[in-house]
């Protein structure tokens, strides 16, 4: 058994090098380029792209779990980049997203004494002078192990930039869905794929914490209604749905009583 871990270990240990994480994200965007090439995408606005010209840069929220198929979303004339986190597979994805032409940021929310910990402070910083330098963010609105609650660090992001917020969902008909703690998907080739953008949630720099709350609020409703509209338009249902009820320990809505 003790030899049977040290093999496991070292494992994880080779998949940590700088080698292997290259691989691994280079793999990563190569499959997603083979998804985004297959797949009949519809965007919901039709004209999406028209609309957020103007509002540039934007801070897109995305839920986790569903973060693997959102390079798909940005268009190749709209400088991006990613918070990404610092620990597990934060590497290669952030060598994936090197290779679809999106920076990132390491870094990774938290609540409490874990921001400084996780990078979140500096990260936050870096996010700001990103946006004020004219790239788009993209980043998780919930934070780990709290799936589908948005945290308070996108809207702080929104009113120290001043830029708008707008949810966003990207599903695929053939998908793999997992059953983690997030309901993570990664789409599969050869099908419909829903690209849905929600309405811009803007915070002002003055906004007094009951405000910032409602925006909070607002960005986790429009979150789920995107995910809603992208899965309905693939003719499937978000398996993340009812998530929040369940972490709260009461029935999700439309669940049996």
């Amino acid at each position: 058994e003790t030899g049977e871990q040290d093999q496991r270990q070292m494992g994880f240990s080779i998949l940590k090098t700088r080698i292997a994480q290259e691989g691994l994200g280079r793999l990563l965007a190569g499959y997603l380029r083979l998804v985004r090439r297959t797949n009949r995408i519809v965007f919901e606005p039709a004209d999406i792209y028209e609309q957020v010209r103007p509002e540039l840069p934007v801070i897109y929220a995305m839920w986790h779990g569903q973060h693997i198929m959102i390079p798909f979303a940005r268009p190749d004339w709209m400088p991006a980049a990613s918070l990404v986190s610092r620990h597990g597979d934060g590497g290669f994805n952030a060598v994936a997203l090197r290779e679809l032409g999106i920076g990132s940021i390491r870094g990774s929310g938290a609540l409490g004494k874990k921001i400084r910990e996780k990078g979140g402070a500096s990260a936050f910083l870096a996010m700001v002078r990103r946006l004020a330098a004219g790239d788009s963010m993209v980043l998780t609105a919930d934070i780990p192990k709290r799936a589908r609650i948005a945290g308070p660090g996108i809207v702080s992001l929104a009113r120290a930039s001043g830029r708008p917020i707008r949810a966003v969902a990207v599903v695929t008909s053939r998908r793999i869905d997992f059953n983690s703690w997030d309901r993570a998907s990664i789409g599969l080739p050869f099908g419909r794929c829903a690209i849905v953008v929600g309405e811009p949630i803007t915070v002002a720099r003055d906004a007094d914490e009951a405000t910032q709350e409602a925006a909070r609020l607002a960005v986790q409703t429009s979150l789920d209604a995107v995910h809603a509209r992208a899965y309905e338009l693939v003719g499937s249902r978000d398996p993340g749905a009812g998530l929040r009820e369940q972490q709260a320990g009461r029935p999700a809505a439309g669940a049996p009583a």
